[in-house]
């Protein structure tokens, strides 16, 4: 038990006793989360505290804050660098509701017009969201993206300047994302990173328990929802997201501006 419990520590150097615990679990070792912390600090896998943070006061609401998956998506930008000084420009999106990370896009450099590219693939394959969260920077309040999202009926979510607490899904992403990959992972290229950075995103959703889902994976949280949505009574549209459905909705509907209105006869019998 403890061989096993230093080689998960071991290739997960960022992990606590509670996640190696499940790890253990899902091999067939199961115990408490108290035995856990006992054998970890006999074998000595303490791991290392990082540097506290100030921290803003939490017991004002977030705004719009999400009731079920694919209601509010977030998004915004992780820096680093290559061995070879090549520059990292990561732009997440995660899910609030379900913590998936839906995207890392990897680049020396993101506009506006890949940002939309991005979101246009997400919107795809999920769905289009109700809301769209993010800070004040340029890519994000450019004149092409915002009138994209006005033509996909999305609202946007920016946060107030000076108050991350309200995008906080994403900054417990992205710290997550740069303390066990980007902290842990030395990039020789840039195309390397793109394959290192997205192999880390299928982890965490998939492999890595998640504390405020019950221990479950992003994934398997998100599969247990659909489940729940295809028991119920079926719905769609804006309807279905709202009570927490994943269901699809029309990219964007076509304009009916200046079309003539077509008069409708009623035939009464007698």
């Amino acid at each position: 038990m403890l061989a096993r419990m230093t080689a998960l520590a071991a290739q997960y150097p960022r992990y606590g006793y509670r996640r190696i615990a499940i790890f253990l679990e899902r091999e067939g070792h199961v115990m408490s989360f108290g035995r856990c912390h006992r054998l970890w600090k006999q074998a000595k896998l303490q791991v290392p505290r990082r540097r506290p943070r100030k921290r803003v006061a939490t017991g004002r609401p977030r705004p719009n804050a999400p009731t079920g998956a694919n209601q509010v998506w977030s998004y915004d930008f992780v820096f680093d660098w290559c061995a070879n000084g090549q520059q990292l420009k990561c732009l997440t999106v995660t899910d609030e509701w379900t913590k998936e990370g839906l995207a890392i896009e990897v680049d020396g450099r993101i506009r506006s017009g890949r940002v939309i590219e991005v979101l246009l693939r997400l919107i795809s394959e999920r769905g289009v969201p109700l809301y769209l969260r993010s800070d004040n920077g340029p890519e994000f309040v450019s004149r092409a993206l915002l009138k994209w999202i006005v033509a996909q009926g999305i609202q946007t979510a920016l946060i107030d300047p000076g108050k991350p607490w309200q995008n906080g899904s994403t900054e417990s992403f992205n710290g997550k994302f740069r303390d066990e990959c980007l902290s842990l992972e030395w990039f020789r290229s840039r195309a390397e990173a793109k394959v290192v950075i997205e192999t880390w995103r299928r982890h965490f959703n998939e492999v890595r328990p998640h504390s405020s889902l019950g221990y479950l994976t992003p994934a398997a949280f998100a599969a247990r929802l659909k489940e729940k949505d295809a028991a119920s009574v079926p719905a769609t549209g804006r309807t279905a997201a709202v009570c927490g459905a994943s269901a699809l909705r029309p990219v964007a509907s076509p304009s009916r501006r200046g079309q003539p209105k077509t008069a409708t006869r009623v035939v009464v019998s007698s």
